[in-house]
């Protein structure tokens, strides 16, 4: 909501004449409708494997935290780019960068742990 009351009529995102754009209205909807769909998702998850297997639900959570921030951090990027003041958006690239990583690395989590879960289950029989 803040974000959206910085935001200027048009929503800009990139820079120089060609830039695209759309109504302030528009990226509002849109994002409040993929940050829903995307929260809503952790109710899904806790209601089919809640209790039943716990280490995936953490993680599941865990890579939801990390979309919200990746979320947060391009909108706080828009908010910056549509202001109309100077800024070097080189000091900004890497929180965005960082946040990508971070999806990234959260996301190869899973598999490697399960993989690894295997290889140890393994070794014990």
């Amino acid at each position: 909501m803040y974000i959206y009351a910085n935001l200027p009529q048009r929503v800009v995102f990139g820079q120089g004449v060609d830039a695209a754009g759309l109504s302030r209205n528009t990226v509002f909807y849109l994002v409040l409708g993929v940050v829903a769909l995307v929260n809503v998702l952790t109710f899904v998850v806790s209601r089919f494997y809640g209790s039943r297997n716990e280490p995936f639900s953490s993680w599941f959570f865990g890579q939801v935290m990390v979309l919200n921030f990746f979320f947060c951090t391009v909108l706080g990027y828009f908010d910056v780019l549509n202001s109309g003041e100077r800024f070097d958006f080189q000091r900004i690239g890497i929180v965005i960068y960082g946040s990508i990583f971070l999806m990234v690395a959260w996301a190869i989590g899973w598999p490697v742990y399960t993989l690894s879960r295997k290889i140890v289950n393994k070794r014990t029989i």
